[in-house]
């Protein structure tokens, strides 16, 4: 019954007009973010995150949240028509729907593709709904001990869970946490490592996620050369038949679990969720051989897996604090300059913000649906403008949102280094996501590490005393200790051989 007045309250919230005109942009320029090839949910929050900060954070969060999950939905649509993911998490969609678009199909792919994201964005809002408060008020007793050890683990977990080298991923991590201690020391008020009171208030989230995630992506994209072949599909041949519907049911009731799922565990994310997906279907099916020649199962499951997955990917950011991938860490860094702390305590402190930004989940999923189909000519538009147009005018809003943080032209001077930075981790296959993610909690990392001792009186057995914390903490050692044992035992097969 609470859940159900909480909802309520949340709808009353996201349909106030400008929270209303806030999601309709975030899902509108969404999609647009997934179309445009090379830029991605986390270029585009990186982007956008100065222009937030004179609007409150209710609508600012509903925006940012709507460009995130209205990036899933555009994805499919470059992949279709052109066989160019537009986001990651759209790779897999390449591989039968561009097929399914040669053979003049491209009508039932693109529209299979909405409606399974719907099914699926849904279906991720009503579990966050259903599974959020309960998992919020376990937290919530959480202390200092139990929320250093907890956010160990989140960043133990997304350099596990990382496509690369689990060492670069650690040697990222590090350097993001050494990053976090510049500036004002948060218990003893001295400065550190300020550089001739260069930097005396720290180094900000914003000028360095712009600088890893927009100027890295235009960097490396102007390295590629692009041939774009733009198919079609008249807006009456958008509708799957019932054929199709009977394919496609399956897979996106498969699809929509198994994204949820891995939405939700940190490091899991969208793309691991659609490539997963595509490979169960592949599996089950009775004619695996005709995957990558058009099958419509090969899009259903992987794009309703990608949509719940970053819907799951809610529910440990706003309930437990911990980002589940990337974007969320992004978004968990827009929350934090709002002055908010995501966690158990923000459904009590900020309310208007959890319930407002779930029921806006429910609206943009709608509102996309009714974007997607109409609006597939304007995207195909979209896809025409050369890419030597595109990139100047990102860099100048990279400057001018960077510039106009504090009106100091050193946020702008960092944020270009972090974008050489970012192309060079890129080009060496070192990832940003650590980064940002130890960047961000760095300073929540060491404050309660240093309350947890205040408590103690110094003893550094409170972090093991507590069973929760110790919990934790057993989790983050075996995610390091594992890679160990697997990479040994593999060398060990190998010396046998």
């Amino acid at each position: 019954m609470e859940t159900i007045q909480s909802l309520f309250y949340g709808f009353q919230v996201a349909l106030q007009p400008m929270n209303l005109a806030y999601c309709f942009f975030g899902v509108l320029l969404g999609t647009l973010v997934g179309v445009l090839p090379g830029l991605g949910p986390s270029a585009a929050i990186a982007l956008l995150l100065p222009s937030t900060f004179k609007i409150n954070p209710v609508s600012a969060t509903i925006m940012l949240a709507g460009i995130y999950y209205g990036a899933m939905y555009g994805g499919s649509t470059t992949s279709i028509l052109v066989n160019i993911p537009g986001e990651a998490a759209s790779v897999v969609t390449c591989l039968d729907g561009y097929q399914m678009a040669l053979r003049g199909r491209a009508g039932p792919a693109l529209g299979i593709a909405a409606f399974g994201s719907f099914i699926a964005g849904t279906f991720a809002v009503v579990a966050l709904t259903v599974i959020g408060p309960p998992l919020a008020g376990i937290a919530l007793k959480f202390g200092p001990p139990e929320y250093f050890s907890m956010m160990i683990v989140g960043i133990v977990v997304l350099t596990y869970l990382s496509s690369g080298s689990m060492v670069k991923a650690m040697m990222t991590a590090a350097v993001g946490l050494t990053l976090s201690g510049v500036g004002m020391d948060i218990i003893s008020g001295t400065y550190r490592f300020t550089y001739a009171r260069i930097l005396l208030d720290g180094i900000g989230i914003v000028p360095v996620v712009m600088g890893l995630f927009g100027i890295s992506e235009v960097l490396l994209n102007l390295e590629t050369v692009v041939k774009r072949e733009i198919l079609t599909a008249p807006l009456r041949d958008l509708f799957p038949t019932l054929r199709d519907w009977k394919n496609s049911v399956g897979p996106i009731i498969r699809g929509t679990l198994l994204g949820f799922f891995l939405g939700i565990v940190p490091g899991g994310g969208s793309v691991i969720a659609a490539f997963a997906s595509y490979a169960i279907e592949k599996k089950v099916s009775k004619h695996p051989e005709g995957f990558g020649k058009g099958m419509i199962q090969g899009v259903a499951g992987p794009e309703a897996a990608n949509n719940a997955g970053a819907g799951g990917a809610f529910i440990p950011l706003l309930t437990l604090g911990i980002p589940a991938n990337p974007v969320t860490a992004i978004l968990l860094g827009a929350l934090v300059i709002h002055g908010l702390q995501p966690g158990p305590l923000l459904m009590a402190k900020a309310p208007d913000l959890f319930w407002g930004t779930i029921t806006s989940m429910y609206l943009g999923n709608c509102m996309l649906l009714v974007l997607n189909l109409p609006l597939i000519g304007l995207w195909v538009q979209v896809l025409r403008v050369p890419y030597y147009l595109l990139y100047p005018l990102i860099l100048l809003f990279c400057l001018i949102g960077s510039y106009s943080l504090n009106n100091r032209v050193g946020d702008a001077v960092i944020m270009l280094m972090f974008g050489i930075a970012g192309y060079l981790m890129k080009k060496f296959r070192y990832e940003g996501a650590p980064l940002v993610l130890a960047l961000v909690l760095g300073r929540k990392l060491e404050s309660t590490f240093r309350e947890s001792l205040i408590m103690s009186r110094g003893d550094f057995s409170i972090f093991v005393a507590r069973p929760i914390s110790l919990g934790f903490l057993i989790v983050a050692a075996l995610l390091l200790i594992v890679p160990i044992m697997t990479q040994r035992k593999k060398i060990s097969s190998l010396e046998d051989n």
